[in-house]
């Protein structure tokens, strides 16, 4: 989230094209893309390139738009963190455009797209703005520029993902009637009038590291016992073994299709053998470490469910939950369960010390919202999850 036009559609220039006419408030601003640097160093004062530099300075934006937003900087990123992924051009095409006042970058928008398969006629989107540079046109510039971008290139449908904070009424609701935002937030009117329609509501949820272990030991027990003998779990930390990675590349197309997605129409997004060990090896490369945990159904000796938690090299930083996903056919065997609690336990086990775990779900994947309950997560924040047919 460089750029090459899609087959068959008019090249977008890279080049500034959109403009803010002057008023007497501010001078005239424009959309510039920024590079993404080979590598970068954590800390912004060792960068010695003006390309990193201005990466690194995209993410201070975020963490800084996040922080106000939450109060919290554990739902922060390190420039090096997501760089190894962004740098893909093989599966994926990421875009980092930026807007300045004096110089000074102070509102970022990204752009994400697949380069094949049904995947590749939707665009995700992200703008951040500064709150000191809001209310400028700054948000709007931005979103027009992604969005004539996606146009430009063929996509057919944009996705973007919203925090959405605050108890007020009225309430806006997805289509299926799980989770609300306020329709006054700002951020909901903005959407709103530029033709975006509410899909769906995720909840994000926070897990207090160590968990209070007789409520995980509760969930332990019940799992297993549900899933008996016809099931088997595995757990590693890093490299996927080889003899997995044709499952878990299935799994991971599964998720496109098998996850909730509400009033979303989310495309199937194919994963190969190939592609899961370029991305594998990607996070591998970065500062992050990935804790897996998959279910074989003994019968067959095929994965049918996998989950992973990535952690920071900081071990005073919160670890996330990546995917988690058991196939339809075996559900009902409290899979999801016994996943959950094998990547904690893992986690526990290989590095202590974290203060947390955060997850995101869709608010009406009640199965997933159970066993999060069930372990301990606790409300954290809320999230919108939004498109717009082009």
């Amino acid at each position: 989230m460089t750029s090459t036009a899609e087959p068959g559609h008019e090249p977008v220039p890279e080049t500034p094209t959109h403009a803010v006419p002057e008023t007497p408030t501010h001078a005239v601003v424009v959309v510039e893309q920024i590079p993404f640097p080979a590598s970068v160093s954590p800390d912004a004062a060792d960068v010695p390139d003006a390309a990193a530099a201005d990466y690194v300075a995209a993410v201070d934006l975020e963490n800084a738009v996040r922080r106000a937003a939450i109060g919290s900087d554990e739902l922060s990123w390190e420039p090096d963190e997501q760089l190894p992924h962004l740098l893909d051009e093989v599966h994926s095409d990421h875009r980092l455009f930026g807007v300045r006042e004096q110089g000074r970058l102070v509102a970022v928008g990204w752009y994400e797209t697949r380069r094949e398969g049904d995947a590749a006629t939707t665009a995700w989107l992200d703008v951040s703005v500064l709150p000191e540079a809001r209310r400028r046109g700054h948000g709007t510039l931005l979103a027009e520029h992604l969005e004539q971008l996606a146009r430009a290139e063929g996509r057919t449908q944009v996705i973007a993902y919203v925090r959405s904070r605050g108890e007020g009424e009225p309430r806006l609701l997805p289509p299926t009637g799980a989770g609300s935002v306020p329709r006054e937030n700002d951020e909901v009117r903005f959407l709103l009038a530029r033709g975006w329609e509410l899909g769906q509501v995720m909840r994000c949820r926070r897990l207090p590291l160590p968990p209070d272990e007789e409520a995980l030991g509760t969930v332990r027990e019940r799992a297993r016992s549900a899933a008996c003998d016809a099931y088997r779990l595995h757990t590693w930390v890093g490299r996927s073994p080889e003899r997995w990675v044709d499952d878990l590349a299935a799994l991971e197309t599964r998720m496109s299709t098998d996850a909730p997605a509400g009033g979303l129409d989310e495309p199937e997004d194919v994963w190969t053998a190939e592609r899961w060990r370029d991305e594998e090896e990607r996070s591998l490369s970065g500062p992050r470490t990935r804790f897996t945990a998959v279910v074989e159904h003994v019968a067959s000796g095929r994965l049918v469910g996998f989950s992973q938690v990535e952690a920071p090299a900081d071990r005073a930083r919160p670890a996330f939950q990546q995917d988690t996903l058991v196939l339809r056919e075996h559900r009902g065997h409290r899979l999801g369960w016994l996943l959950k609690v094998a990547t904690t336990d893992l986690l526990l086990a290989e590095r202590p010390g974290h203060p947390a775990v955060f997850t995101f779900n869709a608010e009406e994947n009640r199965p997933m919202l159970d066993v999060n309950e069930a372990v301990g997560f606790v409300p954290f924040e809320h999230e919108g999850a939004w498109s717009k047919k082009l």
